[in-house]
């Protein structure tokens, strides 16, 4: 794996967990989410990208059991658009089901519970959702869905 940033997005209507590997692409941590305002949102993602410069995006693309695409799959599309307007590095649509429930499930064995902890499920989500795209280099080299705007 080439060394550099890594950074993914767990899309909500309300907040947009976030995630980030070490400069050496091996371990992804859970930043702060940022909220979904229309004000706010570019501003917020820009500054994510100039201070960790990632090489590649990942973001969560949420489907069905049966992986079709679900309602939400457009909203995600379009938030890819605009990290597209951001960043010339590739963005990757992460197959996200079940990311967040093992997100919860972390958390509630950390002691922590699904109300207080809404935030932070978010970000582990989009923590999953990278651990999950690094898994997908490591054996081909990149991940598998290659996001073309």
């Amino acid at each position: 794996m080439r060394p550099g940033r890594r950074i993914a997005f767990d899309f909500g209507d309300v907040r947009i967990g976030v995630a980030i590997t070490d400069s050496s692409g091996i371990l992804a941590s859970p930043l702060d989410f940022i909220a979904n305002s229309a004000d706010k949102l570019r501003s917020n993602l820009v500054d994510l990208y100039q201070e960790y410069d990632p090489i590649y995006t990942a973001i969560g693309f949420p489907l069905h059991l049966s992986g079709s695409e679900s309602a939400k799959s457009a909203s995600v599309t379009q938030f890819a658009v605009l990290i597209s307007e951001i960043t010339p590095n590739p963005i990757y649509l992460i197959d996200e089901r079940m990311t967040t429930v093992s997100a919860s499930r972390t958390l509630r064995e950390a002691g922590l519970n699904s109300k207080s902890a809404k935030g932070e499920i978010d970000s582990m989500a989009a923590t999953a959702i990278l651990d999950s795209a690094l898994n997908q280099e490591r054996a081909q080299g990149a991940p598998i869905k290659r996001f073309e705007p």
